[in-house]
């Protein structure tokens, strides 16, 4: 996986970000979710480098990037904040604009900064996820039974005990042969680091803590995306289920959405990826 990628280490005003970098045409960023690192995008960027510049960070408080300050209301931790990292770092890198992909909590970031700088997003796309303030206020006890960690992330301290009593059993869904040693091995350090599970559980802190009050601001002043948006999501997770079509959820929150669901379970990245390279190829070159 990430053949021809360089693995850097780059600064910006909040810290550092770890990320790879390689391929050729317009930019294009890749934000993983929870808990993976950049490594999950492996198979993805190697089909996607040969018409797109692909940039993989790990996401500010995940793997080797850095772990946001906290404060009382996680506000280091929110979307707003990670998304300025990394505007800052794409403008570091030389790009003014670029496509952003998230996959879930990667999603929530990947649609703020196209939210929040509409001058530098070109194209956004999601996987698996909805903005913030749709999970709460759609929240019934189906999500509560399924998802039902939202809620035990957002808690103090007790989250960070319970993980990183038993990293290897609390992330007992990982998979060498599915995700690949590399991939397997970089977020096996991730778990077994308390530093990161603190800035993972912030990532979802942040979400009932602030994140849904911009998604309020933002749909009570009839803020919308304004670039080219395609939804995605995984058919054999339940997405789809809970909510019904997310296509018409995100119809609400952008100008232009078009979307349809990937024969995968969660981890689409590494369960179907040849599918999820080509659905970003064709949006983004048609």
């Amino acid at each position: 996986m990430f053949d021809n990628f360089e693995l850097k280490i780059a600064a910006t005003t909040e810290g550092q970000i770890r990320l790879r970098i390689g391929g050729k045409g317009p930019a294009t960023m890749l934000l993983h979710g929870h808990p993976r690192t950049h490594m999950t995008w492996g198979k993805v960027a190697d089909a996607l480098a040969d018409h797109f510049t692909v940039i993989c960070p790990d996401l500010p408080g995940f793997g080797g990037s850095f772990i946001p300050a906290d404060s009382c209301n996680s506000e280091k931790s929110s979307k707003r904040a990670k998304a300025a990292v990394l505007k800052e770092l794409m403008e570091n890198l030389g790009f003014v604009s670029f496509n952003v992909v998230g996959h879930d909590r990667g999603s929530l970031t990947a649609f703020r900064l196209a939210m929040d700088y509409p001058q530098s997003v070109r194209r956004l796309i999601t996987i698996d996820g909805l903005p913030v303030i749709e999970h709460l206020e759609r929240a019934d006890w189906k999500f509560a039974r399924d998802w039902y960690h939202w809620f035990f992330f957002a808690q103090p301290e007790k989250p960070e005990r319970a993980i990183s009593s038993d990293p290897d059993a609390w992330y007992n869904n990982l998979s060498a042969e599915l995700m690949g040693q590399e991939a397997y091995d970089d977020v096996l350090r991730a778990i077994h680091d308390p530093a990161v599970v603190h800035g993972m559980i912030e990532d979802y802190r942040a979400s009932t803590r602030i994140d849904h009050l911009h998604d309020r601001e933002d749909r009570d002043a009839g803020r919308q995306v304004q670039c080219k948006m395609l939804c995605l999501w995984s058919l054999r997770d339940d997405l789809q289920k809970i909510y019904g079509n997310p296509a018409a959820i995100w119809n609400c929150w952008a100008r232009d959405v078009e979307g349809f669901g990937i024969d995968s379970g969660h981890h689409v990245a590494e369960e179907n990826p040849e599918a999820l390279a080509s659905a970003i190829t064709d949006f983004l070159l048609e």
